[in-house]
């Protein structure tokens, strides 16, 4: 397909571009920007940072596992185009000289991007904007005191006059239906008869995690299909009574809401990944990749949320939880896609709890979910779903059993204890042992009801 998006200000047009591209390479072998770095080339170090633009902002995002295609009608900027064009240094820039905040280099263009992404939009919260970006030499001290010296600055006029041009999308010249084996259709329905006809199709939203598909197993992907401009996927739609949300709709996109609507949802959020893989990865995508270890399923399957489907013309509507059948098996036949999951308004009930070894930019050893509901001192409703524990994200049946109609004390959930051995048989990896799983499930249960009865819990809250 043929590619059009600006760089550090100037129009590139690219024809032929290959499906798996990703920016990185072209960056450095390309355009021999090498400003631009190679760490991990997995989405993990930050090095590899580039500043991307459009009609929704600016973000952050990973170039190692982003494809050329999801640049199209887009503006990138690289470390090379964050001082003006006479060599004005950035804000950033300058504080990051004042502050010592360099030592070998090697990861320092991808925190210069980072940090002039987040003074472009004013985001003071410097620690969670660089959590996703390493540093192994200088240390965080001088970078953060450098983030924070530079966020006093102005937006510099190069980068705030910046508008992003329009530009016609590859695959959809004339408005007519998208056809060929790499394609960005425009809305849901193109997709649907695109992808009806090519069932064999990659789908790729925010490329978090097949970039790594490329990357790391050196996949061939056949048959693409790019939803980055699927604007109608991208929507989150709220009423009186219920939430729906596009299967293109980002994580970062997710937490203002959840801000709202299940603050300890929203907490978990945060962790997900950095701020650059939140601000490509798609709840669609976290869902449909049936990883057991996802974080975003279950808590969705602790709201009862509804997982909708479509394939061609045809939609149907199943609980998110029935969705996942076995390890690397989902509930879907071939050319059916996500299209959103929705679920309804109640009072915040619901806790997440991500256990993981790290507490930033690490996966999921379990992630635990509860949403109990207790009446005149008695359990009327539970929904427990946890990932981590199985081959799938899965419900806490048996325990949810064992609470219902039980008065709402530790006894109850002492008593409860036998259950968790016939939910989840968990596995020992590199994360966590079995055991260990088991007995923090069981723990989290009780932190649940302590939480519930107004006792602190948390350890970021722990003072001396």
């Amino acid at each position: 397909m043929n590619v059009t998006f600006l760089l550090n200000g100037e129009s590139v047009e690219l024809r032929d571009v290959s499906t798996t591209a990703t920016l990185l390479d072209w960056l450095r072998d390309a355009r021999g920007l090498t400003g631009t770095k190679e760490g991990c080339n997995e989405g993990d170090c930050g090095a590899c940072t580039v500043m991307v633009q459009d009609e929704d902002g600016a973000r952050a995002l990973n170039a190692c596992i982003l494809f050329l295609p999801q640049l199209n009608g887009k503006s990138v900027r690289t470390v090379e185009g964050i001082a003006s064009p006479d060599g004005q240094l950035h804000p950033v820039q300058q504080a990051m000289i004042d502050h010592h905040g360099s030592q070998c280099g090697f990861c320092t263009p991808g925190f210069i991007t980072s940090m002039a992404t987040a003074h472009l939009n004013g985001d003071g919260d410097h620690a969670t904007a660089l959590a996703g970006n390493l540093c192994r030499c200088t240390g965080y001290a001088p970078i953060l005191r450098a983030a924070k010296a530079a966020s006093a600055e102005p937006v510099p006029d190069w980068l705030s006059a910046f508008t992003v041009p329009e530009i016609l999308a590859g695959g959809m010249a004339g408005g007519k239906p998208p056809t060929g084996a790499t394609v960005q259709p425009e809305t849901a329905d193109d997709l649907a008869q695109w992808y009806a006809a090519h069932p064999d199709a990659t789908l790729i939203a925010g490329a978090t995690d097949v970039g790594l598909w490329v990357t790391k197993q050196g996949r061939e992907l056949g048959p693409v299909a790019f939803l980055n401009r699927c604007r109608d996927l991208q929507q989150i739609e709220e009423t009186e009574t219920g939430v729906t949300l596009g299967a293109g709709v980002t994580i970062a996109r997710l937490i203002p809401l959840f801000d709202r609507l299940s603050p300890s949802l929203a907490a978990m959020l945060r962790r997900y990944g950095s701020t650059q893989v939140r601000a490509a990865a798609t709840i669609g995508g976290n869902i449909a990749n049936g990883s057991p270890i996802g974080d975003g399923p279950p808590a969705l399957i602790a709201l009862g949320a509804v997982l909708h489907l479509r394939k061609g013309d045809t939609r149907r509507n199943i609980p998110l939880e029935s969705f996942f059948l076995d390890y690397g098996k989902q509930d879907r036949s071939a050319g059916e896609f996500v299209e959103a999951v929705s679920f309804t308004k109640e009072p915040d009930r619901l806790r997440c709890y991500k256990l993981s070894k790290r507490f930033d930019q690490d996966i999921s050893a379990l992630c635990g979910c509860f949403n109990i509901t207790v009446e005149n001192g008695s359990v009327a409703a539970a929904r427990i779903a946890f990932g981590g524990m199985a081959g799938i994200p899965k419900r806490a049946a048996q325990v949810e059993t064992a609470l219902i109609g039980q008065p709402w004390t530790e006894a109850t959930i002492a008593a409860a204890n036998p259950a968790w051995a016939e939910d989840f048989t968990p596995l020992s990896d590199m994360r966590a042992s079995a055991t260990y799983r088991l007995d923090t499930a069981r723990n989290l249960l009780m932190r649940y009801y302590l939480e519930t009865e107004g006792t602190g819990v948390s350890v970021k809250e722990v003072q001396a």
